[in-house]
């Protein structure tokens, strides 16, 4: 089961073979892999490199090619062509693993706001853990215990599996419903008798609670990164939702052994200790539940390979669409510029009153407002005063008409 690994993975602007940076051959094994980089880990780690800015370079290096030669399918893509083969599929990370006081409180800023903060695990842990001088408390299978861990501190924890529990599989899960944020840790025997960290999985929140989990369950397993999508909507906001399930990644199927593993809750918090509850559970007693997380995983799976084939559709229709609406503009614009112009003709088709007293007719006469007409008078006054003089129309009509008959 692959976790996210030790530290943060941006990738240096210089990049040099991750074989000869982790001082490694081609054909290494996984373990001399691992070996390499955690003693380099150690060596750079900003927490004992604190004035050496070079060192914590170096650091990003090394965790930088460690996640590529960690993974199967990176360290596979890169043997073939190189950086341009993995480095879309690296994630962008915001290193803040040696924090000042100010840039603590950026961080957890930035944490709010679901920007990715990726932070390492103190070096005193690693080598406490290394050196098996960390206290490790039992933790039976179907158990669960609560505590509270500083900042920057780890409680471990020992898992004891017999035959039975191992070929079934197991689920260690840590939550809090502080929401407080904390990283869950599986470590691994040293050749020297200490443990050395092996998987990692950050917390993530989910409804009113924050949660990590680790399933060895004998079939692929799959967990959520949330910084993929993250990403996806600083890069495109269009394109979240078709990255969403992008964040489904493959973990590294581990079928753990009967005997003691060693697990343990890291406090990730900025400012304050870390609650949680770590519980322990074999998947004989889940086996309706196993079932139908690989049922469910499988059908996301599908859905996004139908996401991926629908974006190339969706982007074709977006793009015309966005042709099509630009047009639109373009058209309405244009009818409305030429119905402007005609209306604006049309003004122009009109007679201004003229001012009192003047002509406007070049022979002289005196120009009349159309609809106006001087009403006549019997001695053909125009003055309108005498109105008893005035012929009344109807009056006109019936001495017409007794002429006619007469």
């Amino acid at each position: 089961m692959r976790s996210k690994k030790m530290e943060g993975t941006s990738a240096p602007s210089l990049r040099r073979d991750p074989y000869e940076v982790l001082c490694v051959s081609r054909d290494s094994s996984d373990q001399e892999i691992k070996t390499a980089y955690r003693k380099l880990a150690l060596k750079y780690h900003p927490d004992k490199n604190a004035n050496n800015p070079e060192a914590s370079e170096l650091f990003k290096e090394v965790a930088y090619s460690y996640s590529i030669l960690s993974d199967p399918e990176k360290r596979r893509q890169y043997d073939t062509a190189g950086f341009e083969a993995v480095e879309d599929s690296m994630d962008m990370e915001i290193d803040l693993s040696n924090l000042g006081t100010v840039n603590t409180m950026f961080a957890a800023l930035f944490s709010k706001l679901g920007v990715p903060i990726k932070t390492t695990i103190s070096a005193n842990v690693l080598e406490e853990a290394l050196n098996g001088t960390v206290t490790v408390r039992p933790l039976p299978i179907g158990t669960s215990v609560s505590g509270k861990v500083d900042k920057q501190c780890a409680h471990f924890f020992g898992v004891t599996i017999n035959d039975e529990q191992a070929e079934c599989g197991i689920v260690v899960r840590v939550t809090s419903t502080a929401q407080s944020k904390f990283k869950l840790l599986y470590f691994e025997h040293d050749i020297n008798g200490g443990y050395g960290l092996a998987l990692q999985e950050d917390s993530e929140k989910t409804g009113k609670v924050t949660s990590a989990g680790m399933y060895f369950l004998h079939f692929q397993v799959y967990r959520m990164d949330s910084t993929v999508n993250a990403l996806a909507i600083a890069k495109d906001p269009e394109s979240a939702f078709f990255k969403r399930l992008e964040g489904l990644q493959p973990c590294e199927v581990s079928e753990l052994k009967s005997g003691t593993h060693i697990f343990a809750v890291y406090g990730d918090n900025f400012f304050k200790t870390a609650t949680y509850t770590i519980e322990a559970l074999c998947a004989k007693s889940y086996e309706d539940t196993t079932e139908k997380l690989k049922d469910i995983e499988s059908q996301i799976l599908r859905k996004r390979n139908e996401l991926r084939q629908f974006e190339t559709e969706y982007r074709k229709a977006l793009a015309r669409f966005q042709e099509v609406t630009n047009r639109y503009t373009q058209e309405k614009q244009s009818v409305d510029e030429l119905l402007k112009q005609r209306d604006s003709i049309h003004a122009t088709f009109t007679v201004t009153r003229p001012p009192s007293g003047i002509s406007n007719l070049s022979n002289g006469s005196s120009s009349k407002v159309p609809g106006e007409t001087e009403s006549p008078t019997e001695d053909g006054n125009s003055d309108g005063k005498d109105k008893s003089g005035k012929k009344k129309w109807f009056n006109l009509n019936l001495m017409g008409s007794d002429k006619k008959l007469g």
